[in-house]
């Protein structure tokens, strides 16, 4: 079957709406390869930087009428000249900022802070993404997925469970931990669930909204196995938290904590309710510091050590597709709405909403599971 020559794409015109156009299918370049999208999934930086406002400056600039969707899964469907790894019917997933390549942060493998101003390019961002039939993509920026995974588990690998698997590495999760979870969005429920992988006993989540509140009190490990949920406590968001998480963990506050709203009152919670040399994490992006964040008291005097982490590298999103598929979890079970690219409307309304777990705009298979 030939290549086909043109596709139609969404693209986000900034007024909180979803517009559509016909897009050219360009011939293939050394070193890309033409993918068939299977699913794209919507993170919450699309909504803040994109859906509602072009608010992004430098990285997060959103070139006008790019085809949106930076968390995408296909299969390989033809390649370009030059390519060695992969091949036509290959599973895989895009790791979402095509850099360089030879900068120190590519180097490492951390495309996301590429220093490269005429090559570092976000799909859905400043090239096109997965809200679209098909996506032309670099062979440096795509990673196997794992047979038992499916092309929704691996969409939200590179951003979403990637970004969290980054944090929690650097914080260190194991048995010895509870832990503390603010925000319980997708990324904060895809960090209960790798918590919980990682072998975390006591995981307590904090959320401000009922229906995500609901969906995290219910939400398993693995779908369809009741008996070990993502999480051990959820407490509604209100100014009483600290003593509560300190009232679930014998008086002493958490181990690690995992910040994830961006709000400043749920960083403040997560810093003030982890024990004495403990270690938090911030995650959500955006927002600021809550005025009352007093340093010595909250910080230094309790020998507590705070990170910032932004997205992952290439190397550790392929050792946590190994990982989750030796796992036996799905990401693909915090989506709880999935819909097919003429409803991409009402997939981007639905997430800026908040009222829902992760959304998903899926395409052949994935969009019938």
């Amino acid at each position: 079957m030939s290549e086909p020559k043109k596709m139609i794409g969404a693209y986000l015109p900034g007024d909180s709406s979803v517009a559509f156009k016909e897009y050219a299918i360009p011939e293939l370049k050394h070193g890309e390869v033409l993918l068939r999208t299977k699913a794209s999934t919507i993170c919450g930086s699309d909504i803040r930087c994109i859906y509602n406002e072009h608010l992004g400056k430098g990285p997060e600039a959103y070139q006008q009428e790019m085809v949106a969707g930076h968390e995408p899964a296909g299969q390989v469907v033809a390649c370009g000249p030059g390519i060695r790894e992969f091949k036509a019917g290959d599973r895989v997933v895009i790791y979402h900022i095509s850099g360089c390549g030879v900068c120190n942060d590519c180097r490492r493998g951390y495309q996301i802070s590429c220093t490269s101003e005429e090559y570092r390019k976000a799909y859905g961002w400043q090239r096109h993404g997965g809200m679209a039939p098909y996506i032309v993509a670099e062979e440096k920026d795509l990673v196997h997925l794992p047979d038992s995974l499916t092309y929704a588990d691996g969409a939200q690998v590179a951003c979403g469970f990637g970004t969290v698997y980054e944090g929690l590495e650097k914080i260190g999760i194991s048995g010895n931990d509870a832990v503390l979870i603010t925000g319980l969005g997708p990324v904060g429920l895809a960090a209960a669930m790798l918590c919980r992988c990682l072998g975390a006993k006591n995981i307590i989540g904090i959320e401000a909204m009922p229906e995500r509140i609901e969906i995290a009190r219910e939400l398993p490990l693995r779908k369809g196995d009741a008996s070990i949920k993502l999480f051990d406590s959820v407490l509604a968001a209100g100014p009483d938290n600290e003593a509560e998480v300190r009232a679930l963990t014998g008086g002493h506050g958490v181990e690690r904590a995992v910040e994830c709203s961006a709000h400043h009152e749920a960083r403040l919670t997560a810093i003030q309710a982890t024990r004495k040399w403990g270690k938090i994490v911030l995650i959500g992006e955006g927002g600021t510091l809550s005025a009352d964040f007093a340093p010595s008291r909250d910080m230094i005097h309790d020998q507590k050590t705070l990170y910032g982490s932004w997205v992952t590298n290439l190397w550790r999103m392929d050792e946590l597709l190994e990982r989750l598929a030796r796992w036996e979890v799905h990401p693909e079970d915090l989506i709880t709405h999935r819909f097919g690219l003429e409803d991409a409307a009402k997939a981007y309304e639905l997430m800026a909403s908040g009222k829902c777990g992760k959304v998903a705009v899926c395409f052949d298979e994935e969009l019938e599971a």
